[in-house]
């Protein structure tokens, strides 16, 4: 009961603030848009319908992106994540296997060109290697855990006449590790290039 007890109040606080980060983030999206506006306008159609391909970067992934309205796209990311994770413990080398599915918004800046801002949530597992002194020798130490988080994501995509499109994509936010043991927090973050298929 007590570990039940506890896990709801570390969940609790995890939405909460997951909550005051997604307000920020409409605050900041509000201002993007404007711009966006102001450098373009919105494009009246979607530069396309679909895409398919990959992520490169902090986040190597299967990435498959499709535009919900003229202006709304959701893109799903699948695949190996490396983060260099500021924790209460310090930066620790944070490596995942996840699903990371953002919801944006996508404005025309020029020809081709087009930027976008929104936000999602990531789920997987995760692990870091630690070290402990055993006997005077060091002893690398795997430890796993389950991992939820919340992200922002902000970037440029570029579309060519041909069937082809370019993403360079920032993506900061705010993630959890669980396990029987133990939970932390942890400031989440990747950087990514995305070539894809469009159709």
């Amino acid at each position: 009961m007590l570990n039940d007890s506890r896990h709801f109040y570390i969940f609790a606080a995890l939405f909460n603030q997951i909550y005051h980060i997604m307000k920020k983030m409409m605050k900041s999206a509000v201002l993007v848009l404007f711009l966006m506006g102001m450098a373009g306008g919105v494009f009246a159609q979607a530069p396309y319908k679909h895409s398919i391909g990959a992520t490169v970067g902090n986040f190597n992934a299967f990435s498959y992106k499709t535009f919900l309205a003229n202006h709304l796209a959701l893109q799903l990311d699948l695949g190996y994540k490396y983060t260099i994770g500021s924790t209460k413990y310090g930066n620790m080398d944070i490596n995942s296997v996840e699903l990371n599915p953002n919801l944006m918004y996508e404005g025309h800046f020029t020809k081709g060109l087009y930027g976008f801002i929104g936000g999602g949530v990531s789920l997987g597992y995760s692990w870091y290697w630690g070290v402990h002194d055993v006997w005077f020798f060091d002893t690398a130490y795997r430890y796993d855990y389950g991992k939820f988080g919340a992200n922002g994501i902000l970037g440029l995509e570029y579309k060519f006449n041909i069937p082809l499109t370019l993403q360079l994509d920032f993506r900061p936010g705010y993630g959890m590790l669980f396990n029987e043991d133990i939970d932390f927090d942890y400031f989440d973050w990747s950087v990514n290039f995305g070539v894809r298929y469009t159709f």
